[in-house]
């Protein structure tokens, strides 16, 4: 089975793979781990796109044991510029120049995240204990092991979100792999459900937001049959096909709305009063927690996700203590966990998180910490104490969506500055 995967990948990319004439294209050729390739579009900075098949081990641990395709997007500037590696947390989004990419005109080299989208084992070969941060590591080592070869420049690792974390652990398992790590929006998490993020909750921003907030949450589910109404028309209009009952996405949709509400920047002054009417108020709830959230479609895409928080890299539940008169369905808990594939184990280790966390305090250098000051995920930020050269910077205000062009031009400078200081490269000032 395996070896006919790997050969439909080939058939697949061969056809488009001919036109791939340029001086990265002859290098894959001779690299023993690529499977396949094939050109892509590409943005002007680059002379070269492919994407890329890599044959991964399944195992780290065992040499001989079988393997996986992991897609990759690597995209050339030249051999001894410095090079870009992202961390994704999940599948590939896009093969676009990331930000770092531009300010140090860089080749960057984009890795799917082993156990989704196609960057999975086959039916076979498919086991959950072979999804964890120290195999996830080692695909990226890999990966370094392989292109350090062809790109000699500095090297800087990046993600976004659980990306962000994924540079961390990488850096963590293999601190000589690159030269400089800038993880954005990444939380590090220490329990299975991080209890930090209950008290952000309470904290963050003003107390009438917070208020507004709270209102918006009880009004809705003292309105339960009129937002049942909207959501069985929502189901039947769209078609969905949900992975929990109608009732259970609901009560999750208005536990769930503080958290987005901080975490992409929403507004105080987007929120209905109490008094506003029912289709309003539900427009509001679906425009920060959509009912997709919950169908079977969006949870299975995000299996491979539950599984790693629930067993290695923490994630969060809710506090039902105001809302447990109204509750019908999650009255007892309110815990993401009920999201983790049933053929998957959960047993939870606090010691890796609790690890890293410790390492980056204490022996992480070369790091910039990047968050958004009012982003959820931030209640669980890294905290540093000035035990390394690394920097943690947090935009007043920001959200989940901060990146360094959203900073002052003074918080800037210091993001270049620590840039320059960690590659030895002039960095172009965005």
């Amino acid at each position: 089975m395996q070896k006919r995967i790997i050969y439909l990948f080939v058939i697949l990319f061969s056809f488009v793979s001919l036109q791939a004439q340029g001086q990265l294209a002859d290098a894959l050729k001779k690299m023993p781990q690529v499977i396949a390739f094939k050109e892509m579009k590409h943005d002007t900075m680059y002379s070269e796109s492919y994407e890329v098949i890599f044959k991964q081990l399944l195992d780290h641990n065992n040499p001989s044991g079988p393997t996986f395709p992991q897609r990759l997007i690597v995209s050339n500037v030249n051999f001894i510029s410095p090079t870009l590696l992202v961390t994704e947390g999940y599948g590939i989004w896009s093969g676009a120049p990331y930000e770092l990419s531009r300010m140090l005109n860089s080749n960057q080299i984009v890795v799917e995240h082993r156990y989704f989208n196609n960057s999975r084992p086959d039916s076979a070969n498919f086991d959950w204990k072979y999804l964890t941060v120290a195999q996830a590591a080692a695909d990226h080592h890999a990966v370094v092991e392989a292109f350090k070869k062809l790109y000699t420049g500095k090297w800087v690792n990046t993600g976004i979100s659980k990306g962000g974390q994924t540079t961390i652990y990488h850096s963590y398992f293999y601190p000589n792999d690159v030269d400089a790590s800038v993880p954005y929006v990444a939380p590090l998490n220490l329990a299975q459900e991080d209890p930090r993020i209950y008290h952000w909750l309470n904290s963050i921003g003003s107390d009438e937001t917070r208020e507004k907030i709270k209102e918006f949450q009880l009004e809705v589910f003292k309105r339960f049959d009129e937002m049942m109404g909207f959501i069985n028309n929502e189901i039947a209009t769209d078609s969905l096909d949900m992975y929990v009952d109608a009732e259970t996405a609901f009560e999750f949709q208005v536990l769930e709305y503080p958290f987005s509400f901080w975490q992409w920047g929403h507004k105080q002054e987007d929120i209905p009063a109490p008094n506003s009417s029912s289709p309003e108020l539900y427009k509001h709830l679906k425009k920060v927690v959509g009912l997709s959230m919950y169908t079977k479609k969006d949870v299975q895409g995000l299996h491979s996700f539950f599984v790693q928080a629930y067993n290695e890299e923490g994630y969060y539940s809710y506090d039902i203590t105001d809302f447990k008169q109204y509750m019908k369905k999650l009255t007892k808990s309110a815990s993401n966990i009920l999201f983790v594939p049933k053929d998957a184990s959960v047993n939870y280790d606090c010691k890796l998180n609790q690890g890293v966390y410790n390492w980056v305090q204490q022996k992480a250098n070369n790091f910039i910490f990047i968050y958004g000051g009012y982003d959820t995920w931030t209640s669980t930020a890294v905290e540093l104490l000035g035990l390394t050269n690394s920097v943690k910077m947090v935009k007043k205000g920001g959200s989940h969506g901060t990146r360094i062009k959203n900073f002052s031009d003074e918080e800037k400078k210091i993001i270049y500055d620590k840039l320059e200081e960690f590659l030895g490269v002039k960095v172009k000032r965005m």
